[in-house]
């Protein structure tokens, strides 16, 4: 037990860590590369934050605990709203500038519809899982084709004012970007087995551990980031995150993890978690657009936000508890 113990805190700092690292030499490679700081900002930070739930998920599916690897994908949305976003908004409100981001919320509220589909019938086959992974290349194909449009948008002002501050050349961008990624397989495998040992020993589904320990441990990264970013005033950054790693959720984590094993669905998933990850999705999505043209988030919309992640993971507890 206490092994196991320890092999989940370790896990959760080297996972930290080495993704910190991966999306630092990640977007030092590609601002080299020339890549457009708008494709930057979406697709190499928005989704590199996220490669934490995609090993984690993807060596859940391989060692036979798709469920692990599904609590996990739906329980980091959730925690990137609620917790994420909550907690920086009640730093400083967040005002949304970005029509990119905009754009990508409806986006999200559209692939989350999807993911319900392919719940319904309790399993995610591997034929859902390919489906989900065919709208994550033509999603990315779609960010490769609006970042080469001209034009200005407040998301890339952001990115460039962030990575403008990085001086890192680029043979140590590669270096660090397979230092972190190496690092990150070597650290899920620790977490991985750990939330199973300890799921197993207090008779919890390997779910409910997703949703909660693993989901929250892997969605550190997207919280330094934010945290980060809204020090610098780069609110568009925060968002952009947070739709990027949800995005990528649910396409590429979910997709990956079914296409190496069917993921049969817990009842609960349909009437607990996705009905809360699309409610929180939606209250993003009416945020971030604004009722007014105006998207923005207040410390009181803050506030409801982190109230609904406490009020959720209490709901998780007493389901184990209770």
């Amino acid at each position: 037990m206490w092994m196991a113990l320890a092999a989940i805190v370790a896990g959760l700092v080297v996972l930290v860590w080495s993704a910190d690292r991966f999306v630092d030499g990640a977007a030092a490679t590609a601002r080299h590369l020339g890549l457009p700081p708008l494709l930057i900002g979406m697709v190499v930070i928005g989704f590199g934050t996220s490669a934490p739930e995609l090993m984690v998920s993807a060596l859940a599916a391989v060692q036979g605990n798709p469920g692990l690897a599904l609590g996990n994908a739906y329980g980091s949305n959730i925690t990137n709203i609620a917790l994420i976003v909550g907690l920086v908004a009640l730093i400083s409100p967040l005002t949304v500038h970005s029509q990119v981001i905009r754009q990508e919320l409806p986006v999200l509220g559209v692939m989350t519809l999807i993911s319900l589909w392919c719940l319904h019938d309790g399993v995610i086959s591997r034929v859902d899982a390919v489906v989900l992974l065919v709208l994550l290349l033509g999603f990315l194909g779609y960010s490769i084709w609006r970042s080469q449009r001209p034009g200005k948008d407040a998301l890339q002002t952001d990115v460039e004012a962030d990575v403008a501050g990085q001086s890192m050349s680029l043979k140590r961008g590669v270096l660090w970007t397979l230092a972190g990624l190496a690092l990150l397989i070597v650290s899920s495998r620790f977490l991985v087995w750990g939330a199973v040992t300890i799921a197993e020993a207090f008779g919890v589904s390997d779910l409910v551990i997703g949703l909660t320990v693993v989901a929250i441990g892997t969605s550190l990264p997207e919280l330094a980031s934010s945290i980060s970013a809204v020090r610098k005033n780069q609110h568009d950054l925060v968002i952009g995150n947070v739709v990027g790693s949800n995005l990528f959720n649910t396409l590429a984590v979910v997709g990956l993890a079914g296409v190496i094993t069917p993921i049969d669905v817990d009842p609960d998933v349909l009437v607990r978690d996705w009905p809360v990850m699309a409610a929180l999705t939606l209250v993003l999505l009416v945020f971030g657009i604004g009722l007014k043209g105006q998207g923005r988030i207040n410390r009181l919309e803050g506030a409801a936000l982190l109230a609904s992640f406490v009020a959720y993971t209490g709901w998780l507890v007493y389901s184990v508890v209770g």
